[in-house]
């Protein structure tokens, strides 16, 4: 007898289930909060957003220009805690909790795979009811403090592509025994879509809306 496959329902997080990114908002709702002084550090955030290096070292040198060099674990969570319960109130697509929904009760094992930090990242897919994250890691310090360096790589690209394999060989989870469904806003996600069984454009910008109409992958609207 043939086993059952594995129904599994992978989210992008920023612009996706969210209908804005979340890195930016949290550190500037972070700074508000504990170090309202560091705001006057946005111009120079700004050029390294903007600038050609590594999508990995501009993340940690923005987290170094508005957190400082560490953030204690009681402080990440209150801020965490208190930017999510802001976020999923105001911020998540309508589409987007209609298909959770509907995945959930088709008894679809939901995944939130993100380059957004776990450390608030969690509190995200907490209110929303999902168990299941992959996220950037931060490094932390002895003390267990968040640092601006990565623990790993960001989950980005390719690179999410490769933690996803990771998740699902860690759940033991065969590839061949799983349906994957991916949905996502971003070309960059182009790796992930290539793997997954039902790869959906949602909210797509120019460069995936045209990547999907040329594989023939369906495009949703989840709404603002």
């Amino acid at each position: 007898m043939i086993a059952p496959r594995v129904r599994i329902s992978v989210y992008d997080l920023d612009r996706t289930i969210t209908s804005l990114p979340t890195w930016t908002p949290f550190l500037l709702h972070a700074a508000r909060a504990v170090a309202p002084w560091r705001l006057a550090a946005l111009p120079v955030v700004g050029l390294v957003a903007l600038s050609r290096t590594d999508r990995d070292r501009r993340k940690e040198l923005m987290h170094r220009l508005i957190l400082g060099p560490t953030l204690g674990t009681a402080a990440a969570t209150r801020l965490a805690e208190d930017f999510a319960t802001r976020l999923t109130r105001d911020h998540i697509r309508p589409g987007a909790r209609a298909q959770i929904a509907a995945d959930r009760a088709e008894g679809r094992r939901i995944v939130i795979a993100t380059a957004a930090h776990a450390f608030y990242a969690r509190a995200i897919a907490d209110r929303l009811g999902v168990a299941d994250l992959v996220a950037t890691r931060a490094k932390r310090d002895a003390a267990g403090d968040i640092t601006p360096m990565l623990d790993g790589p960001n989950c980005y690209g390719a690179a999410k592509r490769a933690m996803l394999e990771r998740w699902l060989a860690d759940a033991g989870i065969a590839r061949e025994d799983a349906h994957i469904r991916f949905q996502s806003d971003h070309v960059s996600d182009a790796p992930s879509f290539a793997w997954a069984d039902e790869p959906i454009a949602v909210n797509p910008h120019a460069r995936l809306r045209a990547l999907a109409r040329a594989r023939g992958w369906p495009i949703v609207d989840w709404g603002g």
